[in-house]
């Protein structure tokens, strides 16, 4: 064999090596790849499950409430939850979950908002950063999106704004069936329901709740809502606050006396918007954690018990938006 061959021999040895060193690394990034996304399936279908454990936990403690909410003697270990959306734990093998319960007559129930409690809204709105103008838009087009009629309030919208729009689609005038059905309403943005940054969004303050009262427990109620009681401080929103950490009825009766005496005048604005009984309908939301990533998996759902300790979902979205 000649150099000349002999060199062409060596070219097509090392073309061949080349090619076989590419399919080889091809093949270890594709079995690197397949084996992550393994690893994080199982870890994602992990996480939700124990957050559906959550979930079950947040019932549990609901049942429990219910049962022993009026109980003389506090025995250790059978602490009853509160529902006022402080963070419960628990701990399960190789993963842990986090749940709170909200009860839903804390929060202002949209399917109930009138023009007269409209006000409420607006402040929630305003006091999350909404400007003036655009709260006032997006309450008279709320109560224009579930009225029965075509009429639009002075700054609200009926279906000749949103037949105009690049999208067209008609005011619905009906109840809303979810909370996200916000988002066609005019002026409401993902940023104003969910929050962005260091903004919180007016989601965690809205129900949708059976029943058409529009009344607010003060005594469950976050205090964004508290704060939107018209003549509200945080001095006062403080003291409401600081009524729940006892289990004295009273005490929590006491809630609406030292509201009355803060607002003075105002209080007879909104006295028929206030109140301090409990429902039955309760937002449970719970994030699965495992022990290796600090990333969870969140659920909400809204229970609402029916007697007996029956329950039926009215709502339940896996994974939830994290911005609520």
């Amino acid at each position: 064999m000649t150099g000349s061959q002999r060199g062409i021999a060596l070219l097509l040895v090392l073309w061949i090596l080349s090619i076989l060193m590419v399919i080889a690394m091809s093949f270890t990034f594709m079995t690197r790849t397949d084996a992550y996304s393994a690893l994080y399936f199982r870890e994602g279908v992990q996480k939700k499950y124990l957050a559906e454990a959550g979930i079950e936990r947040g019932i549990m403690e609901l049942i429990h409430r219910s049962v022993n909410k009026n109980q003389v003697v506090k025995l250790e270990g059978m602490e009853i939850a509160k529902t006022d959306g402080r963070a419960y734990y628990g701990k399960l093998e190789n993963g842990s979950y986090r749940f709170r319960l909200e009860d839903e007559s804390g929060k202002m129930n949209i399917n109930a908002l009138s023009d007269a409690s409209g006000i409420l809204l607006k402040n929630l709105l305003l006091n999350s950063g909404v400007p003036q103008g655009e709260a006032d838009i997006i309450v008279d087009s709320i109560l224009d999106w579930k009225d029965a009629d075509d009429l639009h309030r002075l700054n609200g919208a009926e279906s000749d704004y949103y037949l105009s729009l690049p999208n067209p689609y008609r005011a619905k005038d009906a109840n809303f069936d979810t909370l996200e059905e916000l988002l066609l309403v005019r002026g409401v943005t993902p940023e104003i329901l969910y929050g962005g940054g260091e903004t919180k969004g007016i989601i965690r303050s809205l129900t949708l709740r059976p029943d058409s009262s529009f009344t607010i427990n003060v005594n469950v109620a976050p205090r964004e809502v508290l704060m939107a009681i018209p003549g509200m401080t945080d001095s006062i929103a403080d003291v409401v606050i600081a009524n729940r950490e006892t289990d004295d009825p009273a005490a929590l009766q006491k809630s609406m006396e030292d509201i009355r005496i803060g607002l003075g005048q105002s209080y007879a604005l909104v006295s028929q918007f206030l109140g301090t009984e409990d429902s039955n309908t309760f937002a449970i939301e719970a994030t699965g954690f495992t022990d290796s990533e600090k990333t969870g998996y969140p659920i909400r759902t809204v229970v609402n018990f029916e007697g007996n300790n029956q329950y039926r979902y009215i709502y339940y979205k896996s994974p939830a938006d994290r911005r609520q």
